[in-house]
């Protein structure tokens, strides 16, 4: 069995989430750097497994996954049989579905975009982002008081999406 490659730039956040669940279930990709300041995720071959140009991106054996909360569910729905990454009864997965929202809305408007302008220069306004990401963790911090996951009673995608951006938050 061929190794899954993994695309992606070791400074994005989207792309430690990849990286992350690979190593918690064991899996050891090939590495495939994406030079973003050079602008290697608009060329041509990239563009041809991710039309939208973005890392990280996932080739197992010939399928070809996209968007750092798709390769989350894709690798804990193929490499989790216990399905303890991804709760399959009601209630685990609309807890699990609503912290993967939290991670692409609130998460990414506050903490991931506050690294954005200190690493990164981004334009985005400075204050309100930093507003929106002390709202945000305060939400965190009340939700995980008296518990140790976002989403259940174990880790979950849940906790390994919001991991990437809250664990950088102090850059």
């Amino acid at each position: 069995m061929t190794a899954i490659t993994l695309y992606h730039f070791p400074l994005s956040g989207h792309s430690h989430r990849a990286e992350l669940m690979l190593s918690l279930l064991g899996l050891a990709p090939n590495i495939q750097f994406v030079d973003l300041a050079k602008g290697e995720q608009r060329k041509p071959e990239f563009l041809a497994i991710n039309a939208f140009g973005q890392v990280p991106v996932i080739d197992d054996n010939g399928v070809i996954v996209a968007d750092s909360t798709a390769i989350l569910v894709y690798l804990a729905k193929k490499y989790d049989p216990s399905g303890r990454w991804l709760p399959s009864d009601p209630e685990g997965a609309a807890q699990v579905q609503r912290w993967l929202s939290a991670a692409s809305g609130a998460i990414y408007l506050g903490p991931a975009r506050a690294r954005l302008i200190t690493v990164f220069g981004a334009g985005f306004d400075p204050q309100d982002t930093i507003q929106r990401a002390h709202e945000t963790l305060l939400v965190i911090d009340q939700h995980l008081t008296g518990r140790d996951f976002l989403a259940t009673d174990h880790a979950t995608i849940a906790d390994v999406a919001a991991y990437s951006y809250i664990a950088h938050a102090p850059e």
